[in-house]
């Protein structure tokens, strides 16, 4: 047999998902116009599902990950674009999880892109880091006059409910917000690194929380909805502010069960008031 032969090498397989989804309107008759889906693309492991929307609500899309989760090197491009006066839900049908890495980092792109009077709701469950994961993620809107989004994002900090907690690992989010000419309206970046252990620990950091939720209201009546926000139950211990006209951006830190809470309270407030949709909670948040 010969002795010459190299030695042989194994290679993890990499997820590569991509989905493209354009809803657009179509005419009804005397009725008013209806949301349609214009164009749907996706890539495994990435899947959409539709399920049929409840009375009142507008069409909902329904991100799956057949994967079951994120491995260090794995990517993500999400894009999603509404022509005018478009109205549309996207949601996970899951909490996404993010397993620790072995050295390369996890990228997720996303892109909104909202026409004239387009209304979107970017409300996907929550993102579980796994000790030692390594998450890049990006998010950019383009955001047409009149338009409104209403997105959130939590972000678990460790499998809480086995007692895990993320003590090594990296993160980095980012979030941009844009006019259609491409000027920067608004950008956002949160970093965790090196020093993740100690900025998680420090009490003018994330004094040893959970959970991280995040909700951005871009267009609208921004000062109304903060006032109306405040207003609501604090399940978290939580800040709303106008950082930009017509922006909100609304933080809450806390226990995993609390910070969902919040959000869940915060959503169907904002979304009657500011998208004019039934103040409830989207299904997929409730099955």
């Amino acid at each position: 047999m010969p002795r010459d032969l190299p030695a042989l090498t194994s290679r993890h397989q990499r997820a590569d998902g991509a989905f493209d989804l354009v809803f657009g309107t179509a005419s009804r008759g005397a009725a008013a116009p209806a949301t349609v889906l214009r164009h749907l693309y996706q890539q495994a492991p990435l899947r959409i599902l539709f399920p049929r929307p409840e009375p009142g609500e507008p069409p909902t899309a329904a991100l799956l990950n057949c994967a079951g989760g994120l491995a260090g090197g794995d990517a993500l491009r999400q894009a999603v674009r509404l022509e005018e006066g478009a109205c549309a839900t996207l949601s996970t049908a899951a909490a996404e999880k993010v397993y620790r890495s072995l050295g390369p980092e996890t990228r997720i792109e996303s892109h909104l892109a909202l026409g004239s009077a387009a209304r979107l709701e970017w409300l996907p469950q929550e993102t579980i880091l796994f000790d030692g994961a390594r998450l890049d993620r990006r998010m950019r809107v383009d955001l047409a006059p009149g338009a409104v989004l209403l997105a959130t994002e939590m972000l678990v900090f460790g499998r809480v409910a086995r007692g895990e907690r993320m003590a090594a690992g990296m993160l980095r989010d980012r979030w941009r917000l844009h006019r259609p000419d491409g000027a920067l309206l608004w950008v956002d970046g949160l970093v965790l690194e090196d020093g993740m252990p100690a900025a998680e620990a420090d009490p003018f950091g994330f004094a040893g929380v959970e959970a991280l939720g995040t909700l951005l209201l871009a267009g609208g009546a921004a000062e109304a909805m903060r006032d109306l926000l405040r207003g609501l139950p604090a399940p978290a211990p939580g800040a709303a502010t106008l950082p930009h006209p017509g922006l909100l951006l609304a933080r809450w830190l806390g226990p995993a069960a609390a910070v969902r809470a919040a959000l869940g309270a915060a959503i169907p407030a904002l979304r009657a008031a500011a998208l004019g949709l039934p103040p409830r909670l989207p299904r997929l948040w409730t099955t």
